[in-house]
């Protein structure tokens, strides 16, 4: 596409219109938008992102587009509604737009959007504090980002400051980010193997959930001289599809890890801030680990924000002699901490681990009923609070089951390390009526595609 500013100028002033328009555009208008919408992501972001979705597959002529959404409930720039079984992937857990996080956001944004990076910005303060105060243990220093991923590259780095130390064991089907360290950790060849060489140090993979297969492997590179910075793990696998670990998985790999002087580092990135049923994935078997990552909850589903949590102790090599060992310019900004703070303050006053638990507890045997009843349909359920996972016998049922939900109003997704798997991962404030419906939906989705197979 040949340069053109005037037409760039025009472009921009056109779509800032639209975005500060409150109601609901004309059929005209949303019909030009959902053109204009594909014609942009096939042309200028990713074409085949478009053949992938089924808001753009199975919604007919007229691809959905979303526009405005609250709660667990959302409409396309058509108006026609969806009930959010998805949640954002975990990043909506309080809901489309929740009006205190809003409030906290807008009233920052009207003061400064961002800090000068020189002077000290209170709100990066207050959300450091509150982290070491909902954090398991002596977790007390946090350094802030705006993704999962960058946690996560976060955590790995702090690990070989302080251990001086290069390899990680990490989990088949685990999925950290896909930036290259990150992306190193991972635990499916589809995303690293057309990448090529990543992370110059030893991975180690390991099945999830296999203490003894961690023992092991910790004994062999001590036995051989290889140095473990950390043990990296997501308490439950989220992409995975809501795998949950034996009960003795993460009391054992805690006493191993300190044994052989390796840090243990829980990826809380989905499972953090009350999504399984307790404020942390870790506080199911009541371990604190020496790192903790943790994003998409976190911004409250109004801004992204991320955060690694460690101890004064770990935290050291990234404060001495150099404060600047690991900087954004971005990460930890005023509008990102205040949506943390607004959605940590939420998180806390409404309880929202015991609704997820509640709520999962009332999903769970709804969902395993159905599956019984259709064997040639699903392979299993599993999870623990509203991180539920439905897999399918193949990854075809698993899309014809998704297609058809979505045909009825309800968002699903496949996971990124499961493509059989469809999780159930609505907000944390769902109400039950919402519940029932998006569950009556998908009793007639999947009686729908039972009846091909």
């Amino acid at each position: 596409m040949p340069r053109d500013i005037n037409h760039a100028l025009d472009y921009a002033g056109k779509w800032i219109d639209i975005i500060k328009t409150e109601t609901l555009p004309d059929e005209e208008t949303a019909k030009w938008i959902i053109e204009e919408s594909k014609s942009n992501f096939a042309e200028h972001f990713n074409r085949n992102w478009l053949e992938y979705r089924k808001s753009v597959t199975e919604a007919g002529q007229w691809a959905a587009v979303e526009w405005t959404g609250r709660g667990a409930e959302f409409q396309d720039v058509l108006g026609r509604k969806y009930i959010d079984f998805l949640g954002g992937y975990g990043m909506m857990s309080h809901g489309w737009a929740h009006p205190d996080i809003i409030a906290a956001v807008q009233a920052q944004l009207m003061r400064t959007p961002m800090p000068s990076q020189e002077l000290i910005d209170p709100l990066r303060g207050v959300l450091a504090r509150l982290m070491a105060e909902i954090t398991p243990g002596n977790l007390a220093y946090s350094w802030f980002a705006a993704s999962g991923t960058e946690a996560i590259e976060a955590a790995l780095k702090i690990a070989k400051l302080y251990t001086g130390k290069s390899a990680f064991i990490v989990a088949v089907k685990a999925f950290h980010g896909k930036t290259m360290g990150s992306l190193s950790m991972m635990g499916k060849a589809d995303y690293r193997q057309p990448v090529g060489l990543l992370y110059g140090g030893p991975v180690y993979h390991v099945p999830f959930g296999d203490a003894d297969a961690v023992e092991k492997q910790l004994e062999i590179c001590e036995k051989v001289g290889i140095g473990v910075a950390g043990v990296l793990f997501e308490p439950i696998q989220g992409e995975a599809g809501g795998i949950v670990p034996p009960d003795d998985f993460w009391p054992r790999i805690r006493e191993a890890t300190k044994k052989y002087g390796t840090l243990l580092i829980a990826d809380e990135v989905q499972t953090g801030l009350g999504r399984t049923g307790k404020l942390w994935g870790v506080d199911h078997w009541d371990v604190t680990p020496d790192i903790l990552a943790v994003a998409k909850a976190l911004g409250g589903g109004v801004m992204p924000v991320s955060a690694v949590c460690t101890t004064e102790e770990i935290f050291k090599p990234m404060m001495y002699p150099n404060p600047f060992m690991h900087t954004t310019t971005t990460g930890g900004g005023a509008l990102a901490c205040s949506a943390a703070i607004a959605a940590i303050n939420v998180t806390l006053r409404d309880d929202l681990p015991r609704q997820a638990a509640e709520k999962g507890d009332y999903i769970m045997p709804k969902v395993e009923a159905l599956a019984a009843k259709y064997p040639q349909v699903y392979k299993s359920v599993t999870g623990k609070g509203l991180l539920i996972g439905q897999h399918f016998q193949n990854p075809e049922l698993g899309y014809k089951v998704a297609s058809e939900m979505f045909k009825r109003g309800v968002v699903v997704a496949g996971t990124l390390t499961s493509a059989q798997t469809i999780r159930i991962e609505p907000p944390i404030v769902i109400s039950y009526e919402e519940i029932d419906e998006g569950l009556n939906r998908l009793y007639d989705s999947v009686s729908q595609v039972a009846k091909s197979v």
